[in-house]
């Protein structure tokens, strides 16, 4: 079987020093042997099931990172499967997949997997231990070529979907010249694994072989703890994290070590890029990417950052990987430089001839290429870097038996961007906290309103619709007996 570049180059990282430390979690190293040891188990797997497209129930541990690795050793595809988004999601995303392969952990397994004919299940415990296949399927190989991860977003441009990651597009944006040697430097990996940033990152130090601390999610005690130790030159936050990083009592000598931060995924606001230069001496490079783009298409670099910081900021950068950027009417007209429209990208990633993709992004160019998001088209809620869209949890609030109407806003927030809001009118008695335990087995955490205020009825327009305006102003108001979060 002829090997995708980017499949022989997973390989060839991880045979060149199979005693060296690969990824430390709790406490502990795993070297690159074992992890080899355990993708390889996985590609095994994989290949038996003739390339399938495998769900994995991906969570922040080593075991999870060698089984993605294993796939893509297989040139098998990833689909991802976030269980941290509520377990009746999960269940109906699985069911709606029926994956001929499924890979989790025993207890996610045991939770979110009903038994299928179709459905092969594995579960994960740890580097050391072999899958153990515990259902034995009959469902009919579906592989999907060329592509190596299909990744659940809700994306910018459309509605909650799967994005197909290709080979050809993780190569174009991690693959370097073969190291010779694994890096001395320890990277820190605490985006999850569910998200684009989590997978790039952990493929950027594993095709680099770069070993690298894996956190399950950003804790800010621990993560202070692991740069403290391990002293790395750069870090990557997302706005709520450096935001928590920003307010929190750690100082210039704690974070001695990092010469630059990178942040994605959410806008963040100059002030706090400029607070955080101040407080700890660092710049702040912010980005923009989507999964849809196949990651990053706009950035800045620290000899921009030096140099124009001053006169761009707030600027999310200029085009990088190749990236096409523009900015249109609703018609699809060019504006001039420096005039607000919606922004089209033509992705790098992709590669040539790609069409221009039309996002949800209100922005603005200059003339030298510098990029300002301005709001986004739509209504989705951006809470810290998790896109939240109202109507999916208006519908889990009205799928109560006792909610007659509910209308969901986004509400700014310093540290996270924005939340979401809701409120809701009544058809029988309930407080709004056992609505917010409702909501916790049907969405993800980030879904969850951060205040739910009952009233007597929901302000409408003359069609009928919630006045959305006037739901902002109450909250804007912070009035009418809302649960905080």
């Amino acid at each position: 079987m002829t090997r995708h570049p980017l499949s022989r180059r997973i390989a060839d990282v991880l045979a060149l020093a199979p005693d060296s430390p690969a990824i430390e979690f709790d406490d502990a190293w795993w070297s690159w042997g074992q992890v080899d040891a355990a993708a390889r188990r996985i590609a095994h797997l994989a290949e038996q099931h003739g390339g399938t497209q495998t769900a994995v129930l991906l969570r922040n541990s080593p075991t999870h990172v060698a089984t993605v690795l294993g796939l893509l050793l297989a040139d098998a595809t990833v689909v991802v499967v976030n269980p941290a988004r509520g377990d009746d999601r999960t269940r109906a995303d699985l069911a709606a997949l029926a994956p001929a392969l499924a890979i989790g952990t025993p207890d996610d397994v045991a939770t979110l997997l009903a038994p299928s004919e179709r459905t092969t299940v594995a579960t994960i415990t740890t580097l050391a231990e072999a899958p153990a296949v515990s259902t034995i399927g009959r469902g009919t190989p579906d592989p999907k070529p060329g592509v190596a991860v299909r990744m659940l977003t809700s994306g910018t441009t459309g509605p909650p979907k799967r994005i197909d990651l290709t080979y050809d597009m993780l190569a174009r944006s991690t693959l370097g010249d073969m190291p010779s040697a694994p890096r001395r430097g320890v990277a820190i990996v605490n985006a999850p694994l569910v998200h684009i940033g989590g997978v790039y990152r952990v493929l950027q130090c594993v095709t680099a072989a770069r070993p690298f601390a894996l956190l399950p999610r950003f804790d800010l005690d621990r993560w202070s703890e692991v740069v403290r130790r391990h002293r790395p030159k750069a870090v990557s936050l997302v706005p709520a994290a450096l935001r928590m990083v920003l307010h929190s009592g750690l100082t210039r000598e704690d974070l001695a070590s990092i010469r630059v931060v990178t942040s994605g995924t959410a806008p963040l606001s100059a002030d706090d890029a400029d607070a955080f230069t101040e407080k700890f001496g660092i710049p702040v490079l912010t980005s923009y990417a989507a999964t849809e783009f196949g990651g990053g298409v706009a950035g800045w670099t620290l000899a921009d950052h030096e140099r124009h910081w001053r006169a761009k900021r707030g600027s999310v950068g200029r085009a990088t990987l190749g990236a096409g950027l523009r900015v249109v009417t609703e018609r699809g007209d060019p504006v001039p430089p420096g005039e607000a429209g919606l922004l089209e990208v033509k992705p790098g990633q992709l590669g040539p001839g790609t069409e221009w993709l039309r996002t949800t992004d209100l922005a603005r160019l200059d003339a030298d290429g510098f990029l300002w998001i301005l709001g986004r088209a739509d209504q989705a809620i951006i809470r810290g870097g998790f896109k939240v869209m109202p109507d999916d949890v208006r519908s889990a609030l009205e799928a109560h038996a006792a909610v007659a109407g509910a209308a969901v806003v986004g509400r700014p927030d310093e540290r996270l961007g924005e939340t979401p809001v809701a409120m809701v009118e009544l058809r029988a008695p309930i407080t709004a906290d056992e609505l917010a335990d409702h909501l916790r087995a049907r969405l993800a955490h980030y879904e969850v309103p951060a205040s739910i205020a009952v009233v007597d009825a929901i302000p409408r327009t003359p069609s009928g619709k919630p006045d959305l305006t006037a739901v902002r102003a109450h909250f804007a108001d912070d009035l009418g007996g809302g649960r905080g979060g």
